[in-house]
């Protein structure tokens, strides 16, 4: 099998299965793990994943964007802690935005539920996460739902947003960078980001590791907008230093 060949093979097979593992497809294929590696390093290099240990996940771009189901077994553990630790950052909030997306799920089930709190979301899984308690608002946002991430978007989402002055926005991304901010797949998607963030008081990143250092094709934000990231730890603490040193605090959990 020529690299070229293997290359789409294993694009293809991570973006089907939200990832992909050298022992496994080495044998597949019938070739030396170190092949393989050397095949993710170079799909790492284009941009198309990203490595990690003993394998390599897809990176989100214009043309490919994973869907709930399978954001819902990545890193899950990782994403609980993350969102744990994330609505500790709640403090004295009464309306918060809660945005798509796995992690601001967990979340959004881990919100208070003994005092009033207005929550707004394009989610309809964030929504029906917080939708039984007596002392929660959900307000959820008008338009198009993206049947890959059960979320709306367009001209009713904005509008809806453009009313409202929020709190706290807790806020995801397809991918985070230094060089060019949080960007996400979908146009649509990043105006929904884009407005939340513009009318919120306070805002705070949630994302794993693996987002770091990825971009995708419309950028809704910079590190700057932010007060608070929250990642995990397989961010390290030097690349933790220098995304503080664009001015958000960064918590590593």
């Amino acid at each position: 099998m020529r690299s070229q060949e293997r290359h789409h093979r294993l694009l293809t097979l991570a973006r089907q299965d939200g990832r992909v593992e050298v022992a496994v497809v080495a044998a597949d294929f019938g070739v030396a793990p170190e092949t393989i590696r050397r095949d993710l390093s170079e799909l790492e290099r284009r941009g198309l994943v990203r490595r990690t240990h003993g394998g390599a996940y897809p990176v989100e771009s214009a043309g490919f964007e994973t869907n709930l189901a399978q954001r819902v077994t990545l890193h899950v553990e990782d994403k609980r802690r993350i969102a744990a630790e994330a609505v500790k950052l709640l403090a004295g909030a009464e309306t918060v935005f809660v945005d798509e997306g796995y992690t601001p799920q967990l979340l959004a089930s881990l919100l208070p539920t003994d005092r009033p709190l207005t929550v707004i979301t394009a989610s309809l899984s964030t929504a029906a996460a917080v939708t039984e308690s007596a002392h929660t608002t959900v307000l959820l946002l008008g338009g198009r739902v993206r049947a890959r991430t059960l979320a709306t978007v367009g001209a009713w989402a904005c509008s809806m947003l453009s009313g409202f002055v929020i709190d706290l926005a807790y806020l995801g991304s397809n991918g985070i960078s230094r060089e060019f901010g949080l960007t996400t797949p979908d146009p649509a998607v990043a105006d929904v980001k884009a407005k939340a963030l513009g009318v919120s008081r306070r805002r705070v990143f949630m994302g794993h590791h693996g987002k770091f250092g990825a971009s995708s094709f419309c950028r809704f934000a910079e590190i700057s907008d932010f007060e608070t990231i929250v990642t995990d730890t397989g961010l390290s603490t030097a690349e933790a230093h220098r995304y503080s040193m664009l001015g958000p605090q960064v918590i590593r959990v």
